[in-house]
């Protein structure tokens, strides 16, 4: 038994090895019941519901709430040359009291007259009363046929929010963005002829590429992946995003997959509870419904779009009107409340990822747009799953790790030292001759008689040092 002076030693040495494995950015293990909340990224603003004390509205991200039955402006100064897209998002939280269909979130643009520039764009929720983040875009578009709305002046983004008398009172969390869009320097392209991609069954990827993909709770913190399979969890009433580099010329192959259920039961069927959406670099919506029904035996909701092209803008359908930018489109998967009855600890979630097409050059806007560029930095990231900033911070974590794993070796080593000293010092051995402070004879020494324990072991508040000194 080490007591005293070879206690503290070991305390202190043990207070050093936790402090060594502790590692920077590591964050305690949600319970199966705690789903995570959308993390937002922007400042906040507080829309009016009246144009003339609406806040101004400046390009990037913010956030506001808003309440049911609410409508928030915002003021947006305009100029005549570039168009401009304009997201509105919501993010209740999981488990808030939603309806299918009667709750819902719109987003449009206006003149100083209370014109409508474009179309209003309103998003609901179809997962039978699991609440998840819904969102689109509206705009003003220079050019392109388009007859109102082109002047240089004050506009304004009008946000609401509807809902039935039953349906939750508590606010919600809005994300606002805000990305101009410059003109292009040589005439708008032709349209590319119509087709039905969603008749297309296309072949999935290879099963050889499988990886780990890490979802987030939004736009802000979602995963990068690229094509091939990659497996996550998922629990019930959660929502996970996942980001993906998709160049012009180029087109989404898509699936998001539920195993069949751990063992057989009569739980009812779950009709809508696996969702896919899609957004596009403007977080505007590619699909927005895309839900598909589980019965315990396994479901796959897919999606297959058309390739990116600027000229997509004039297609007659809004999937294909969707896919007009290069850059990084977001899925948004979420499994339904309901589904716990077949997976209460969560589920395994297989997302099946073909990003097919020859990349090709884009149009010559006049001025540079990094939201709706790919570049190779992009496509590495995607390619293993990891942004450059993450696989600088991993190496950072494994360096540490690996100093940390060397420094507990060596503390190891001084306490195993240590507590053989303190074990021979209170069984009165004689220690190794030379060591400092031991009760052992060098040579030409006379014997010392034997120590009561209480003074072998002295102040027990003492320092403690090792044969070293430190």
């Amino acid at each position: 038994m080490v007591t005293g002076r070879g206690t503290n030693a070991g305390f202190a040495v043990l207070a050093a090895l936790a402090m060594v494995t502790v590692m920077p950015g590591a964050v305690g293990v949600a319970s199966a019941d705690d789903v995570p909340t959308y993390k937002t990224a922007a400042p906040r603003i507080s829309g009016t519901a009246d144009t003339a004390h609406a806040p101004e509205l400046k390009p990037g991200l913010h956030t506001d709430v808003i309440g049911r039955g609410e409508t928030k402006i915002y003021a947006v100064p305009l100029d005549a040359e570039n168009s401009a897209y304009f997201s509105a998002v919501a993010a209740p939280k999981p488990g808030s009291k939603v309806e299918n269909i009667k709750d819902k979130l719109s987003v449009k643009v206006q003149d100083r007259e209370g014109s409508t520039c474009g179309a209003e764009s309103s998003q609901y929720f179809h997962a039978e009363g699991t609440a998840y983040p819904i969102g689109d875009y509206a705009s003003r578009e220079i050019g392109g046929g388009n007859t109102g709305c082109q002047t240089a002046g004050p506009y304004y983004v009008v946000v609401t929010r509807d809902g039935s008398a039953t349906s939750g009172t508590g606010d919600w969390p809005i994300e606002l963005g805000y990305i101009k869009e410059p003109p292009i320097k040589d005439s708008a392209p032709t349209p590319p002829a119509e087709d039905s991609p969603s008749t297309v069954t296309p072949a999935p990827p290879s099963a050889t590429d499988r990886r780990k993909a890490h979802g987030g709770t939004g736009f802000n913190d979602a995963g990068v992946i690229g094509t091939g399979i990659w497996n996550d969890r998922i629990r019930p009433g959660e929502t996970r995003f996942y980001r993906v580099p998709v160049d012009w010329g180029q087109r989404l192959n898509l699936s998001a997959e539920l195993p069949n259920a751990p063992s057989s039961s009569s739980s009812s069927m779950v009709s809508h509870a696996l969702g896919l959406n899609i957004f596009n670099p403007a977080r505007g919506a590619v699909v927005d419904d895309n839900f598909v029904s589980y019965n315990g035996k396994g479901a796959s909701a897919e999606k297959f779009t058309d390739p990116v092209e600027y000229a997509n803008r004039f297609r007659s359908t809004e999937m294909a009107k969707a896919m007009r930018f290069a850059g990084w489109y977001y899925l948004e998967v979420t499994l339904n409340s309901a589904a716990a009855q077949y997976f209460p600890q969560g589920a395994d979630l297989t997302l099946r990822v073909d990003v097919r097409g020859r990349a090709k050059p884009g149009p010559a806007y006049t001025a540079p747009v990094p939201e709706f560029t790919v570049t190779d930095q992009d496509r590495e990231a995607a390619r293993t799953g990891r942004t450059p900033q993450e696989a600088e911070r991993s190496g950072t974590l494994r360096t540490v790790a690996y100093a940390g794993i060397g420094t507990g070796v060596v503390l190891l080593t001084g306490l195993g030292a240590w507590t053989l000293v303190a074990r021979r010092r209170a069984a009165g051995a004689p220690a190794v001759p030379g060591t400092p402070g031991t009760a052992g004879t060098l040579p030409g020494q006379a014997q010392q008689p034997p120590q009561p324990l209480e003074a072998q072991q002295g102040d027990s508040t003492q320092q403690v040092r090792s044969p070293r000194g430190w």
